[in-house]
């Protein structure tokens, strides 16, 4: 009933217009959303005093909230579809966030060009499950197809001219967060950012877990509003806090 909701609004709409409405009901609804508790508690955890990354930033939600809660940081927004950056733009200009610096490219580890796909299932385009085709993603491999830009995070000039330093990294891109991470290592190891990051149960996890160990990172997930590392903990999430000397 969901898809089909969507359908009718889609076409209703327009695609364009239809992803920027849904973009200002979420802006307000996330803030009452039980699921999103984590998101809001990283936004508690970070300085504003800095650069924080929100990478997979789709149509500006986080970037958003981020924006709004650390008027004093420069939000760097990266995503690279047209469609959820035209959406991106819009809210910030409805918003007048002023402190987000978007960037329509990819993340990863090494430059060049990536292929990206927005799935379509039961005729509705799912922005939200947007991502790279590569071996490690093989479900909703079907849909709008996208050759996209691909930047490695150590070797992004923008970051590289800041005298600021970076202070968090959001990190939302569909089992490719350890190719974003092994992009990052020189910038990870010199700023130590607080790292928030959704991370399904596969080998992507696992790779991004160890990886982040060896840089001397801890996880940990929220659990009745404490942060619990994540071998003591007791109950299973998605959403991984990673804290730097612990």
């Amino acid at each position: 009933m969901k898809t089909f909701v969507k359908y009718i609004l889609q076409k209703t709409l327009g695609l364009k217009t239809y992803l920027y409405v849904f973009a200002l009901f979420v802006i307000v609804k996330i803030k009452w959303d039980k699921k999103e508790k984590d998101f809001f508690y990283f936004l508690e955890l970070i300085p504003d005093d800095g650069i924080v990354l929100d990478l997979g930033a789709n149509i500006g939600v986080t970037s958003y909230h981020l924006a709004k809660k650390l008027p004093k940081s420069s939000i760097f927004s990266f995503e690279p579809l047209t469609l959820n950056m035209d959406t991106l733009k819009r809210i910030k200009k409805r918003f007048s966030l002023k402190n987000v610096n978007e960037f329509q490219v990819a993340v990863g580890d090494k430059p060049g060009t990536l292929e990206m796909v927005m799935p379509v299932i039961n005729n509705v385009p799912m922005h939200g499950l947007s991502h790279v085709i590569h071996e490690d993603n093989t479900e909703f491999n079907s849909g709008l197809k996208y050759q996209v830009p691909v930047v490695c995070l150590d070797e992004f000039k923008p970051l590289q001219k800041t005298k600021k330093r970076i202070t968090a990294l959001k990190i939302d891109v569909e089992n490719f967060e350890f190719f974003v991470l092994k992009g990052a290592e020189h910038l990870i190891v010199e700023y130590q950012p607080i790292i928030y990051c959704e991370l399904w149960e596969n080998e992507n996890r696992k790779k991004c877990f160890d990886f982040l160990n060896n840089l001397n990172y801890s996880a940990f997930i929220l659990h009745k509003n404490e942060l619990v590392a994540v071998e003591k903990a007791t109950v299973k999430k998605h959403n991984f806090f990673f804290l730097p000397g612990n």
